[in-house]
């Protein structure tokens, strides 16, 4: 009977300690190595929110089983390197955003990139025409594998329209630095790397770049092992593409005589 008592009361203190530590673990977020510390929600929805009136990036999560996670520090890479050159306080990360989400308009520069396929159903695919038709940028970055699903994907969200390429006299590659166009950062088949794109008047809103690979460029140099050279281009192409958005919101072109050459 003694023996008996205490393994009933072992086992009450064990399922006692098991749910006190379910408890604390849901109150607590797990910082590395290994601390804890109390989660302030009203802290992290202030910051958020002020990361979101700063000028950002969100990627875009799509359908279809392609990896929309690819490149994980590219974005906020580029973040850093857009506020330091062009002093234009920017968000301290990325933000991640599914096309039908009610909060997309928040959102006005989008970013895609991945090796698979991307499939968005009818209402996505409503939602994201109509946010790019009122101010939105989309800049799609192919990571060698998503081309064929991409353009499928255009369109079926603009089958009204043309994905053209991009002359190489249009603002975007002279918006901060004079470039002289889509820069070849990976090889992969040996195609030419190139820009094309979706316009909404004389407005750019749907940047495709391919045969580039412009997001393991921006990613952190021990990842690709990319020679500084090769980054340097990336950063450039990038910044100008978050550069011209950001300028041409409501079709108006800026004047590229002040575009920063290469030195």
């Amino acid at each position: 009977m003694n023996r008996r008592r205490c393994m009933n009361a072992a086992g009450a203190l064990a399922a006692a300690l098991t749910l006190a530590l379910a408890a604390f673990a849901g109150a607590q977020d797990v910082l590395p190595p290994g601390g804890y510390r109390a989660v302030d929600t009203a802290a992290r929805d202030r910051e958020r929110l002020m990361d979101e009136s700063r000028v950002h990036v969100a990627r875009l999560r799509y359908g279809g089983g392609g990896d929309w996670y690819a490149d994980p520090s590219s974005i906020p890479n580029l973040l850093r390197e857009f506020s330091a050159r062009t002093g234009i306080p920017t968000a301290r990360s990325e933000f991640v955003v599914e096309p039908a989400d009610p909060r997309l308009s928040a959102h006005p520069f989008l970013y895609m990139t991945g090796h698979g396929n991307v499939k968005l159903n009818m209402e996505e695919r409503d939602r994201l025409r109509e946010h790019l038709l009122g101010g939105g940028f989309l800049w799609a970055d192919d990571c060698y594998g998503m081309d064929e699903s991409f353009r499928r994907t255009v369109r079926e969200i603009f089958p009204e329209r043309e994905l053209i390429l991009v002359p190489l006299d249009h603002p975007i590659y002279r918006s901060f630095y004079a470039l002289p166009g889509v820069p070849k950062i990976h090889e992969h088949d040996g195609k030419p790397p190139q820009g094309w794109g979706v316009m909404d008047g004389e407005r750019l809103m749907v940047f495709y770049t391919y045969e580039s690979d412009i997001g393991d460029g921006l990613e952190d140099p021990d990842v690709h092992d990319d020679p500084p050279e090769k980054r340097e281009e990336a950063i450039r192409m990038a910044v100008n593409i978050l550069y011209y958005a950001l300028t041409n919101r409501e079709g108006g072109t800026r004047d590229g005589a002040e575009a920063r050459s290469g030195e």
